[in-house]
């Protein structure tokens, strides 16, 4: 199986039930190919560089998954039908994956940020710090 990543700008007027309908729906044209979600990151609303179909605004997307090139089609086609989708690119990002060593990757990738955020205090004095702090 081949791996991609398609980032895609979403409508930032729809409510947050259309907004989760255009992410489940494109999960499961993915899916529905007999492809294989490995990662589903939301990534907000932010604002784009140049309108794009009269928006400055838009609601990211990143969708990382496996499948074959008939994959990519269908996707596509489905993107460009639905008005909800401002923009969209996809790449590939290899050849050959294994589509359960990329989800468990995304599992542990989820998992790393939350412990370091708990264990990070800086206890760490640089020559510049006294014991108080800078002088």
């Amino acid at each position: 199986m081949r791996y991609y990543e398609t980032l895609y700008i979403i409508n930032p007027d729809l409510s947050e039930e259309a907004y989760r309908d255009v992410v489940d729906k494109m999960t499961g044209v993915v899916e529905k190919q007999k492809g294989v979600v490995t990662r589903v990151e939301e990534w907000g609303k932010r604002t784009l560089a140049y309108e794009v179909k009269k928006f400055d605004k838009g609601s990211y997307v990143l969708l990382q998954y496996c499948g074959e090139p008939s994959v990519i089609d269908e996707l596509k086609r489905e993107m460009s039908l639905d008005d909800r989708v401002i923009r969209y690119q996809t790449i590939k990002l290899s050849d050959h994956a294994d589509p359960e060593a990329l989800k468990a990757a995304a599992e542990s990738d989820k998992k790393a940020p939350a412990e370091e955020e708990k264990g990070a205090t800086d206890t760490k004095r640089t020559g510049d710090e006294g014991e108080h702090g800078i002088q």
